[in-house]
């Protein structure tokens, strides 16, 4: 099984990786996760026990994962039921809106080790596993701002929503008028005023 997922993520990657890396607290929010034992942890690797339990299937599996904080992390098997087992998780920065999520995962079971149903149990609970981490990072408040083509942006109060486009969006101050002055005149006439009709003889 070949097994590739990706998502555009309104989240910082930093609390992505964090998520991920801390294998601790999945059954907090992975309910298919019965248990799941932290077994060494350093700056570049990290070694977990996982145990799954889900419609009737339970098996456990120990994975050793290398690490590059906040970007990627390996997965590699230790000791489980399967043939091969190995992946990797990859995350992206999106300047200063989110992030890009990238799981790969590609696994075999070993049929003398595990029942039939195992392998469709798991690939659904694979399948699933990016939109778990990001349900758990919007239950956890860290959703960012989405940018521009996402979302549209708010109206500023002090503008009409109709406003035409291409309007400044905020006016300088009204400059003080002065009054007109009167056209110049020849010396000792009075100023034009409204002409007035000719006079009938």
């Amino acid at each position: 099984m070949d097994l590739r997922r990706s998502a555009l993520v309104a989240h910082p990657a930093e609390r992505l990786y964090t998520l991920i890396e801390a294998a601790e607290d999945y059954p907090k929010f992975l309910p298919w996760c019965a248990s799941a034992t932290i077994l060494g942890r350093d700056a570049g690797l990290v070694s977990a026990r996982i145990e799954v339990a889900w419609r009737g299937v339970r098996f456990g599996f120990v994975t050793v994962n290398e690490k590059r904080f906040p970007h990627w992390m390996s997965i590699r098997l230790e000791q489980g039921p399967f043939r091969r087992f190995e992946g990797e998780w990859r995350l992206t920065p999106l300047a200063d809106w989110g992030c890009r999520v990238e799981f790969r995962l590609t696994y075999e079971f070993n049929a003398a080790l595990i029942g039939p149903l195992a392998a469709p149990v798991f690939a659904h609970l694979t399948d699933t596993l990016v939109d778990a981490f990001v349900r758990r990072a919007d239950e956890l408040g860290t959703r960012m701002t989405l940018p521009p083509a996402a979302a549209p942006p708010a109206i500023p109060a002090a503008i009409p929503a109709a406003m035409p486009a291409g309007m400044p969006a905020a006016l300088p101050p009204a400059l003080p008028c002065a009054a007109p002055s009167a056209a110049p005149t020849a010396a000792g006439a009075p100023p034009a005023g409204p002409s007035s009709p000719p006079l009938q003889e």
